[in-house]
């Protein structure tokens, strides 16, 4: 017997079941699938509802549009200074980013990750968070969170240096370098890069590999390899969270914002 899952409830998220796989669309081209609240709360339940579909063997994560995703809502921030965790009128859930995180690693299907285009912030931490990445090699994938004066505290510091090592990690995350698909394939922040016009070819190719290959061989191989990725996130995840959320009351961050905005080079003061 399957186990029914209503997904019509999504909005920034398009799903659709083909057989055993699931394929996830980020489904705002217009904004660049920005992160705003909505975004954040939907990419948050995605994960439970699918690793409680019993239709599903796997999962292909994918972006609609010119980006795979640009990231959080930046010029949004201006409205809730301070930190304040309210956006479009709408609560913030102060532990959102690290439930997204706890739900992906805990989701028991494999997951596969075309990046389509830019991959910034939170997505490329959502993107590199799934068991397998196929770029395109022109994409760039970053997250600058430390460009607009925020610690990357909603999962950059877990993932990046179990994908890369601590120090090459440190470079990326405190400088905010971006990074072309097929640069991270060679430093094996992803598995492949591709040309643009065959990266949902070679993902799809993939994730139909494991949709139909052995169930339970497949996600007890996650399981247990995802095991290292939960304690990196037990043993990180909520300093680098609370400090992410101690640095929105910066005036460093306040000042990264409005340069943003204005299109100008920050001037920071470190208070």
């Amino acid at each position: 017997m399957t186990s029914p899952v209503d997904y019509s409830r999504y909005e920034c998220l398009k799903i659709e079941k083909e057989g055993k796989l699931a394929v996830v669309t980020l489904n705002q081209p217009e904004t660049g699938n920005r992160i705003a609240h909505r975004f954040h709360v939907e990419l948050q339940d995605i994960w439970a509802d699918l690793a409680r579909d019993r239709d599903l063997n796997a999962v292909l994560l994918q972006g609609s549009g010119k980006y795979f995703s640009v990231g959080g809502n930046v010029k949004g921030m201006l409205e809730r200074p301070g930190g304040d965790v309210f956006e479009e009128g709408e609560m913030m859930e102060p532990s959102g980013g690290r439930r997204i995180v706890q739900n992906i690693l805990d989701c028991e299907l494999p997951v596969v990750c075309a990046i389509n285009g830019d991959c910034i912030g939170l997505a490329a931490t959502v993107a590199l968070l799934c068991d397998i990445t196929v770029a395109a090699e022109t994409a760039r994938i970053a997250d600058p969170h430390v460009k607009i004066g925020l610690v990357a505290g909603d999962g950059g510091a877990v993932i990046w240096p179990l994908l890369v090592g601590p120090n090459r990690a440190k470079e990326f995350l405190m400088r905010g370098t971006l990074i072309k698909g097929a640069d991270a394939a060679r430093m094996g922040l992803v598995n492949h890069a591709v040309p643009a016009d065959q990266v949902f070819a070679k993902a799809r190719e993939i994730a139909e590999e494991l949709a139909n290959g052995p169930t339970w061989a497949i996600r007890w191989t996650k399981l247990s390899v995802n095991k290292q990725l939960k304690d990196q996130f037990n043993l990180i995840m909520d300093t680098s969270y609370a400090l992410e959320m101690m640095s929105f009351r910066t005036e460093d961050h306040m000042e990264a914002v409005r340069a943003f905005v204005e299109k100008r080079r920050p001037v920071f003061s470190g208070r």
